[in-house]
């Protein structure tokens, strides 16, 4: 009998047991006890080498998740409510922003599967669940990771090119549907189990690519979709935040070297009190590039650990803490792509004057309607 065969003997031999034998309940219970027979060839055999997690385990990352769902839906459905509807913030630049919000507010669509799951203790919902909740998160989450480029490289334009930088609409439309367009194979492929295959991982309440099986589809699966979705739009996004960053530091290089041979003390009239709009673009640079690899390098690590590295180093708590970070990305988001907008801020204060946000009128354009306009519009990217 090959070695899956003997792993699923081995958990039907202690569902048997568990009915049968009063002296065997009260031994800890393994993953996929309570899984029916048909559904365990769907689940890797490495979990069913661990112990059923604590009950209360589940139902506080079940509480956990309903509050991720909550303010990610809120923050991501007023983005996507404003964005589209403000004649100010009609832009092509916020065209990807309100794409992130949509990709968000669709990744969150899911979790009900996986709060169910966890408030029934495993795999409650079966193959079919599993695998809505694995098409949504691959679709969404490489999605994520593309717009965050195009973003990025819309940024660097703006700052770079100050004069002609701006993409049109009509580029930008295209852009967003290559973002969807780009997760569609990596979404079908396992889907179809040409490539790959989605499957149950950690506590088995929530589905994503397999990355632990012991083959070389599966190594080779796990290898080029780390390259093409997660190494690809990372090394690109910090190539093009490294180069706002240097732009930036160049540029008040020579504004503070041209104020010197001037005998003032600075070019910026009025500006003595706040920082420059280039240095709060790049600090913001900063932090979206610092969110990106926080929220998804440790899912990179833990497939590429599991298709290459010791698995035995991946138990179902270990697993479960990179999906949390993917998930905290999605409610986050929102607050820092949008919610520091000044002008977004306005219309929320305008439909939603019970916030309280008491955000101050911006400046009158008349005097320099072109600079406004560029600096409002780098601030918002």
């Amino acid at each position: 009998m090959s070695p899956r065969g003997d792993a699923y003997s081995a958990v039907l031999q202690n569902v048997s047991r568990q009915v049968l034998e009063p002296s065997f309940r009260s031994a800890p219970r393994m993953l996929g006890w309570n899984v029916p027979q048909h559904e365990l060839a769907s689940i890797p055999e490495h979990w069913f080498q661990f112990p059923e997690p604590d009950p209360s385990l589940q139902y506080m990352l079940g509480l956990l998740y309903i509050g991720f769902t909550f303010f990610s839906l809120t923050g991501n459905g007023l983005v996507i409510w404003i964005f589209s509807t403000a004649k100010s913030l009609r832009s092509s630049s916020n065209m990807f922003v309100v794409n992130l919000a949509i990709a968000d507010f669709i990744m969150m669509l899911k979790t009900p599967i996986f709060i169910y799951n966890s408030f029934n203790q495993g795999y409650a919902l079966g193959f079919k669940y599993c695998q809505i909740f694995a098409v949504m998160g691959s679709m969404t989450g490489i999605t994520q990771a593309t717009t965050n480029l195009c973003i990025a490289y819309d940024r660097y334009r703006i700052i770079s090119r100050p004069m002609d930088g701006k993409l049109s609409k009509g580029k930008a439309l295209f852009m967003i549907m290559l973002t969807w367009g780009y997760a569609l194979p990596w979404t079908l492929m396992p889907m179809t189990q040409y490539w790959g295959r989605f499957v149950p991982e950690g506590f088995l309440t929530s589905c994503t690519f397999d990355y632990l099986t012991n083959n070389m589809e599966t190594k080779l699966f796990v290898f080029f979709i780390f390259i093409f979705s997660y190494f690809v739009p990372m090394f690109s996004i910090i190539f093009f935040y490294s180069q706002i960053v240097g732009h930036v530091v160049n540029h008040e290089k020579a504004l503070k070297a041209q104020a010197k041979k001037m005998n003032v003390e600075s070019l910026r009239s009025g500006e003595k009190a706040n920082a420059s709009a280039e240095i709060r673009i790049a600090k913001a640079a900063i932090g979206i590039c610092a969110l990106f690899v926080l929220s998804w390098t440790p899912y990179a690590v833990l497939a590429l650990i599991g298709a290459f590295g010791n698995q035995s180093m991946i138990t179902p708590t270990v697993s479960m803490v990179p999906a949390l970070f993917c998930k905290m990305v999605a409610c986050v988001d929102p607050y820092v792509y949008a919610i520091s907008h000044p002008r977004y801020r306005l219309e929320l204060q305008k439909r939603l004057p019970w916030l309280k946000i008491r955000e101050p009128l911006p400046p009158s354009d008349s005097s320099s309607a072109g600079t406004s306009a560029t600096t409002d519009s780098a601030q918002a990217h």
